[in-house]
């Protein structure tokens, strides 16, 4: 092994990781995406906030966190989660948060709904 070698290495290594973690933010993203409209389309037929908040969470990233507000015109649904950094002295975690708003069936939400995570 050369000397060049045992430099680049390492730096190659760093590089790799830090791109598959871009590679998963993205893929949290995408996700937290997901999340906010299918808990958006379950609120806004008028399910009840359980059913609402387990279709978030079904596709959202582990760890995220769901908040849902409901009123007779709109729901909105907030997905937020977090991404650590494979390296953590120089990278702070990354927060990835998606919000989906939807109108209200006419039949579905006659009780405005306001819940946090």
């Amino acid at each position: 092994m050369t000397v060049e070698t045992a430099v680049a290495f390492p730096a190659l290594v760093l590089l790799l990781a830090i791109a598959l973690w871009g590679v998963s933010a993205a893929a949290a993203q995408v996700a937290c995406v997901d999340a906010a409209r299918a808990g958006a389309r379950a609120a806004a037929r008028g399910e009840p906030l359980a059913e609402v908040r387990a279709a978030a969470r079904r596709a959202a990233p582990p760890g995220a966190g769901v908040s849902i507000d409901r009123d007779r015109r709109f729901t909105r649904v907030r997905v937020r989660a977090t991404v650590d950094s494979p390296v953590r002295r120089l990278f702070p975690p990354l927060r990835l948060r998606a919000q989906t708003v939807a109108a209200t069936e006419p039949e579905g939400g006659a009780q405005p709904i306001s819940a946090r995570n």
